[in-house]
């Protein structure tokens, strides 16, 4: 289906609506304000290294997002997870250039603290007063649409579903009459689609969406040809769209737009902030639990005989195969053309493992593949060769998930798809999930996910054995 968020605002090119620019600039103006709040309490002069903190702090929330949930807790959870990437990388950078001692500590403190709370209740009151706001200034733009199938009524919902983007959809035009169109009030339809250039002259209408089907080429292309002679912007959103796209966007090759379908959503620059993400993390995380991977590693040579480390080919980033690290649960090294999950009371499960198994914790030597670049800390979680062979024919769309690096953990895991996949529908929730992941991947998101993990390992699972 449509993207909701941002594939609206890459199909609503053109003047940046007030609403849009709203967004943007909510998340630093709070972070800003905030700040300035802080000093002002305890008279610390705004100026000098506090103004040069602003520009950081300004720099790194814009453009503000919508989060991705809308319900207050995942609100919450996203500005928190946010929050402390923002202020780890000032720590960071303050450490580093020697001024964390320019600051008042009590400032810093109180910013850090009032921060969440303030960004957390602005994105829940900017999008219940915005549409008021712009309806009230009269800034609003019309939009109208050709076409009133399943597309443009999914369309006008994401519209209708984002009032940041400022856009009230008038109603339809199609050339079936209301019967035809289940659930399409009479109102609703403004005409046919012959009648929509002369509507757009005679009202004010800021937009028109063409959400025709693509076989209907002729149709299209000479209403394109009537709306010439109208001052509305004019989008074509394909029925493509009603695809399930996984990073779909548009690009240009030579001055030519392409479509992108199927992508990784670390194109570009967004690799390379996944990448050295995955470097820094895994370093830091290697060095801080060096001990315990040697206290593992001792127990579990002492408690059976084999090899501490069990390696196991998996499918890598595109589909490649890699060799994945754990240490050694079970008795027996399966890595063959058939691999039988491990399920509850396994005859194969070592005491020990049983432990490592329960808590993860024999999945901390797969840092060492972070490193390696074979895998990455968040991603989706990789499956052993044989069970990729089978599922991939059994569930659609399950190669997609190699479009990017497995990882340690994933937003399955953090959703409570963890461990045995006995039946066929519990694999489909979990590659579910991973699709998910790969449509609105973020930093943020990645971020959100390692938090919740510390949660999940810490919480008995009933499939994790």
């Amino acid at each position: 289906m449509i993207a909701a968020q941002d594939t609206q605002q890459r199909l609503t090119p053109g003047p940046l609506a007030p609403a849009v620019l709203a967004r943007m600039l909510m998340e630093p103006v709070v972070t800003v304000g905030s700040l300035a709040a802080s000093a002002a309490y305890f008279h610390a002069a705004f100026a000098g290294p506090y103004l040069i903190l602003a520009l950081l702090v300004f720099s790194l929330t814009f453009p503000g997002r919508a989060p991705r949930g809308t319900s207050p807790g995942a609100i919450a959870s996203e500005v928190v997870a946010g929050w402390i990437l923002v202020v780890g990388l000032l720590l960071m950078l303050g450490w580093a250039t020697r001024t964390i001692g320019s600051f008042d500590p009590r400032v810093i403190v109180a910013w850090a603290a009032m921060t969440p709370p303030a960004l957390f209740t602005a994105h829940l009151l900017l999008p219940a007063l915005l549409p008021r706001l712009l309806a009230t200034e009269g800034i609003q733009r019309v939009a109208v649409i050709a076409g009133a199938g399943g597309l443009g009524r999914k369309l006008a919902e994401r519209i209708a579903a984002a009032p940041f983007l400022g856009i009230r959809v008038a109603g339809y035009f199609d050339d079936r009459a209301c019967d035809r169109l289940d659930g399409l009030a009479s109102r609703e339809l403004l005409g046919s689609v012959d009648q929509l250039a002369e509507y757009a002259k005679r009202h004010r209408v800021d937009m028109i969406y063409v959400t025709l089907p693509m076989a209907s080429q002729p149709r299209i292309m000479k209403l394109l040809d009537e709306l010439h002679d109208t001052t509305a912007s004019v989008y074509v959103t394909p029925d493509i769209f009603m695809f399930d796209l996984i990073q779909g966007r548009m690009d240009t090759i030579g001055g030519m737009p392409v479509l992108a379908v199927c992508e990784t959503p670390f194109c570009g620059m967004n690799g390379v902030v996944k990448r050295a993400s995955d470097i820094v993390l895994a370093t830091v995380i290697l060095v801080l639990i060096a001990p315990l991977l040697a206290a593992i590693a001792f127990g579990v040579k002492l408690t059976s005989p084999g090899p501490v480390l069990f390696r196991q080919r998996r499918y890598g980033l595109d589909g490649r195969e890699i060799v994945v690290y754990k240490f050694r649960s079970m008795t027996v090294a399966e890595d063959g053309p058939v691999v039988r999950q491990v399920t509850k009371n396994d005859a194969r499960v070592t005491p020990f493992g049983a432990f490592l198994r329960r808590t993860s914790l024999d999945e901390l030597p797969q840092f060492l593949n972070v490193l390696q670049g074979r895998m990455s800390v968040v991603g989706p979680r990789p499956h052993a060769v044989a069970h990729n062979e089978l599922y991939r024919k059994l569930i659609k769309s399950y190669m997609i998930r190699h479009k990017v690096r497995p990882g340690i953990t994933g937003w399955a895991q953090v959703n409570g798809l963890r461990g045995e996949t006995d039946t066929v529908e519990k694999m489909k929730a979990r590659i579910e999930y991973d699709l998910d992941y790969l449509r609105h991947w973020s930093l943020r998101l990645d971020l959100q996910i390692i938090w919740k993990t510390i949660f999940v390992v810490f919480r008995k699972p009933e499939t994790a054995y």
